[in-house]
């Protein structure tokens, strides 16, 4: 682990001891709550969609805006037991075990060794170079589908956020959600700069797509950088052009 790396998650613990419903989940069920995410909660927001919701990091960390509503889409099986295992009391969270796209059906999921990196398409050998420990193990079928195969518009509670971690499926999933952008105020998206899954959108294709459906940039967070300085990927905020 580098020290940039061991630093961020020093950090998070940090930020975690001091949240007693968060320091139970990290010693009982081992996930970090995505803390790193904290400034965007200080926007208006009353709903969350979270696309790419592995054990729940991101929702756990939502869970400190009051009467948050989640909507959380994991579609493989063991993250998708601990996110039920940890939000199984809260009545305002809902997980679907799906993936969400452009199209209806079944579809190989890469799975990596460490399965916040499994991704829709083929992990590259440079995904494994930047981020030791993410091969890919194998394939596991799981079922995808556009969202509002399982929202309404009037199940969101605006403002509502977006959020997508799908490791390079970015614009397919943003695509199967559409429908719904005039709903959504905010749309937080983890991009790449470079290519570490075959065939993947990156930053430039993400940010042309989103301002020509009426969003713009206004953040970019967590940014990660190799040892040269070359940016590899970062938290991007778009928000309506209006807002």
């Amino acid at each position: 682990m580098n020290l940039k790396l061991f630093l961020l998650r020093f950090k998070k613990i940090l930020l975690i001891l001091k949240n007693p419903r968060l320091f139970k989940v990290l010693i009982k069920n081992r996930v970090l709550a995505g803390v790193e995410h904290n400034s965007i909660f200080n926007n208006d927001i009353n709903t969350v969609i979270d696309i790419g919701a592995n054990r729940g990091q991101f929702s756990l960390a939502a869970l400190n805006i009051p009467n948050i509503k989640i909507f959380a889409f994991e579609p493989l099986d063991e993250p998708a037991e601990v996110f039920k295992e940890i939000f199984k009391d809260d009545s305002n969270v809902k997980l679907f075990k799906f993936a969400i796209g452009d199209t209806v059906g079944e579809v190989d999921m890469h799975v990596s060794s460490k399965d916040d990196s499994s991704s829709l398409l083929e992990i590259s050998s440079l995904q494994n170079e930047y981020f030791p420990g993410t091969e890919e193990i194998g394939l596991k079928k799981i079922k995808v589908a556009p969202l509002k195969n399982f929202l309404t518009k009037e199940k969101i509670v605006k403002p509502a956020l977006l959020k997508l971690d799908v490791q390079g499926f970015e614009l397919q999933a943003l695509r199967g959600c559409e429908n719904f952008f005039e709903d959504i105020d905010y749309i937080y998206c983890e991009c790449s700069f470079i290519s570490l899954y075959k065939n993947q959108s990156l930053v430039t294709d993400v940010v042309e797509f989103l301002i020509s459906k009426g969003f713009k940039i206004s953040g970019v967070f967590n940014m990660q950088s190799d040892s040269d300085g070359k940016n590899i990927q970062a938290d991007f905020f778009f928000t309506k052009k209006y807002l």
